[in-house]
């Protein structure tokens, strides 16, 4: 998942020199949130060769996902203890040489084992690169500028949408999946070099987010408002990674297109993503809880349609399309709650969403990877349409709850 958090930190700017100075700082945070999507992705579009090469199912392959899932969490809620004092520069330049050295170890893993360490390495680079993306862009420029520095930020994750899939389907077809993993590299080594030298240096913060605060925000916090909101957030993104993850074999084996047009339609619905995002700041403000339950039920509309049709590639193209264009808009309406229910409290709640959004992909591409191998793509489909009713219900409770305590 590609998220981030709008906070905004009134003594960011105690690091550096001059200010202006400091937006090639936001623009190499840009390229790296770019890399670290493209990184946490790249297997959706090249399932079946991966599979056939390292003589797996493709729900094994899938599972690629759940695991960078898995390590997500994990690094999310303890990077802060484990890191310390570490300047924050010195350790996102870290993470951006491990995504490189995930890179190298997929594209030339033996078998699956190590083929599922890479994508442990690269869960670690998520968790970590988007548990301060949002802290360290507010750090590198005057409190007016944050809302641009985070848009510049968050400019990458959309970018990668729109080309990181069919790029590496398009990849896949010339120079192997394996060749498409080792494009990562130089990538990865940019990236290290760009923000060596652009970032200023960033003491740790003073305050965290420890691992327990996953179970206070269900249990204990005294809004339930946002508890019921983390549910239904995640909940959708489960639904949606559900089929999301094998969106390729099914084009491959029910709707019997070749590999330059998986390529073409993966495009597609990057586009369209990408289109989403810059709409759907108009749906957003007084209507925000009403996006949040229309999408989820949209989108379960169209996995269930995408069974009776999937051998009709003209519909499939126009509802994957639709697909694209309503999931990866879903996030910037869940970041914008985060911001209303939690105003005072937008770090740990940001972090504490990254926790959830990646356990439930990862419980999502688990679980479509299961069904998907037992008993066919239409239990997949069928599956995520019914977690996706699930969440926009969640949604719906969510709307009729009272309004966050904003103290």
């Amino acid at each position: 998942m590609s998220a981030d958090t709008p906070t905004v930190a009134h003594s960011a700017h105690k690091e550096g020199t001059d200010v202006v100075s400091r937006w090639g700082g936001v623009f190499a945070m840009s390229f790296g949130a770019f890399a670290v999507v493209a990184s946490e992705f790249m297997p959706v579009s090249l399932l079946t060769p991966m599979a056939r090469d390292l003589q797996v199912s493709e729900g094994l392959v899938g599972q690629g996902i759940a695991i960078s899932g898995l390590f997500a969490v994990l690094t999310s809620l303890s990077i802060s203890t484990v890191t310390g004092k570490m300047n924050r520069r010195t350790l996102l330049i870290g993470l951006a040489a491990l995504m490189g050295a995930s890179g190298a170890l997929i594209a030339l893993a033996p078998g699956y084992l190590p083929f599922m360490v890479g994508r442990a390495a690269i869960g670690v680079v998520i968790g970590g690169f988007w548990s301060m993306s949002a802290a360290t862009a507010i750090r590198l420029v005057s409190p007016s500028r944050v809302p641009r520095a985070l848009a510049i930020v968050n400019g990458g994750n959309a970018l990668a949408t729109v080309l990181a899939a069919p790029l590496g389907s398009y990849l896949g077809s010339f120079i192997g999946w394996r060749g498409a993993f080792l494009c990562l590299v130089p990538v990865s080594a940019v990236c290290v070099v760009w923000l060596w030298m652009s970032l200023p240096s960033l003491e740790a913060p003073t305050s965290h987010t420890k691992a327990r605060d996953i179970l206070t925000i269900f249990t204990a916090f005294k809004d339930r408002t946002v508890a019921w909101g983390m549910a239904a957030c995640g909940t959708f993104f489960m639904g949606q990674f559900i089929l999301f993850t094998y969106v390729r074999p099914f084009l491959e084996t029910v709707t019997h297109v070749e590999v330059t047009l998986v390529s073409l339609v993966l495009l597609v619905m990057g586009v369209s993503g990408f289109a989403g995002t810059l709409l759907i700041g108009r749906f957003l403000g007084s209507n925000l809880h009403r996006t949040l339950m229309v999408i989820p039920a949209v989108m379960a509309l169209i996995a269930v349609a995408l069974v009776p049709f999937g051998a009709v590639f003209a519909v499939v193209v126009v509802l994957l399309a639709l697909w694209g264009l309503l999931g990866t808009s879903a996030p910037v309406g869940w970041w914008s709650w985060v911001a209303q229910a939690m105003p005072h409290n937008a770090e740990q709640g940001g972090g504490l969403m990254v926790a959830v959004v990646q356990t439930c992909i990862a419980l999502g591409s688990t679980l479509g990877g299961v069904l998907f191998d037992t008993l066919g793509f239409e239990s997949t489909f069928f599956a995520s349409a019914l977690v996706l009713v699930v969440a926009a219900l969640l949604a719906f409770r969510l709307n009729l709850a009272p309004t966050p305590n904003r103290g």
